[in-house]
């Protein structure tokens, strides 16, 4: 009987031991639909680039009316699914829609670009670099002289994060 207990007293310490418990895992996970402008005012900044949330569409329509005014009318979710990209700055939530030439991402700061020394090699004297040599996440336009990328300016201001301060746009309030 003692051997017995012993035994059993051994496997639920063992079991115990295991066992996450049940609040832990519940803990560890974030909500996957927090409201994200609680999330905004308590981080602060986070540059985490976050998905398109339908619970967000009305304020987010608002949001893409005024990066393009001039657009026919705004996306539908399936769209925006893939285009919508949401980060926090200053507490606010800040929206981005992705597109060929509309990067979320963090720009590119380097002003060496190795897609433009590359296409200055075969084209030594062009007047511009196409962004499809340079990456459409540099912010600097280039030209080429003898066969050299040379900087002749700035195509995108950033904001305090290092990203691209005209495509993205705080998501008005409720």
């Amino acid at each position: 009987m003692r051997r017995l207990l012993s035994g059993l007293v051994l496997a639920l310490t063992f079991t115990i031991a295991l066992s996450p418990g049940p609040n832990l895992a519940v803990q560890a996970r974030p909500k996957p639909h927090a409201d994200l402008a609680a999330v905004c005012a308590r981080l602060g900044n986070d540059d985490k680039l976050r998905d398109y949330r339908p619970s967000l569409r009305e304020r987010t329509a608002l949001a893409f009316k005024k990066l393009f005014p001039n657009a026919q009318g705004a996306p539908d979710d399936a769209s925006w699914k893939i285009q919508a990209q949401y980060r926090c700055m200053n507490g606010k939530v800040m929206v981005c829609f992705v597109g060929a030439n509309l990067p979320c991402a963090k720009m590119n700061t380097m002003r060496k670009n190795t897609g433009a020394d590359a296409f200055c090699r075969d084209n030594p004297v062009a007047d511009n670099v196409p962004a499809f040599a340079t990456g459409h996440d540099t912010i600097y336009a280039y030209r080429c002289r003898g066969g050299q990328a040379e900087i002749t300016g700035t195509v995108q201001q950033l904001d305090h994060r290092g990203f691209a301060r005209s495509l993205w746009v705080e998501l008005p309030s409720r």
